[in-house]
């Protein structure tokens, strides 16, 4: 049975990237004794918010969560990824974020998020949202919080994202570009 898994998501372009996968590739090289499974670059991406995973996409649905996104307004900004840490879990992401909250990126989250909420029944959204790109899942160590070499992350547009689990690429299913005022 196929799973249908439906998010928005910030999606980086191909220079951030190969500077994500250079972090990566640098934690795997400081880390030898760290037993995970990376993550591919072509699926990095920054979860807003997570739509469900269904039986099948309904039409309804996507149209609710485009017209959500339609009605978004939010300017470009920089987000800067600088610590690499693990959240808990069964397998732990190992995760890249920015030590210093973006609140542009946090104002962008909050205006989807309502947006969602007046145009999309029945899904339930995330009360708390802590931006990350996972770069891999750990078969069980942490990582303690480190330093990296800082990425820093042109954001212009947020996407709906479409992945029917265990198959193929992500399928973007609509572009929302930031725009200045």
């Amino acid at each position: 049975m196929e799973v249908h898994r439906l998010f928005f998501a910030l999606m980086p372009d191909a220079a951030i990237c190969e500077r994500l996968a250079a972090v990566a590739a640098g934690l795997k090289a400081a880390r030898p004794g760290l037993r995970a499974r990376w993550i591919h670059p072509d699926r990095y991406h920054v979860t807003l918010h997570f739509l469900g995973d269904h039986a099948s996409l309904r039409p309804s649905l996507v149209d609710g969560a485009k017209a959500a996104a339609d009605k978004v307004r939010a300017t470009p900004f920089t987000w800067t990824l600088d610590t690499a840490t693990s959240f808990r879990g069964r397998e732990p992401p190992c995760v890249l974020q920015g030590v210093e909250t973006c609140e542009p990126l946090q104002q962008l989250w909050q205006a989807l998020g309502k947006a969602l909420a007046l145009a999309v029944h029945g899904v339930r959204l995330e009360r708390n949202f802590t931006p990350h790109v996972t770069l891999a899942y750990s078969h069980g160590a942490m990582l303690p919080e480190l330093a990296v070499e800082p990425v820093t992350w042109p954001v212009t547009e947020f996407a709906l994202i479409h992945h029917v689990v265990g198959q193929g690429a992500y399928q973007t299913l609509g572009r929302w570009p930031l725009l200045d005022s």
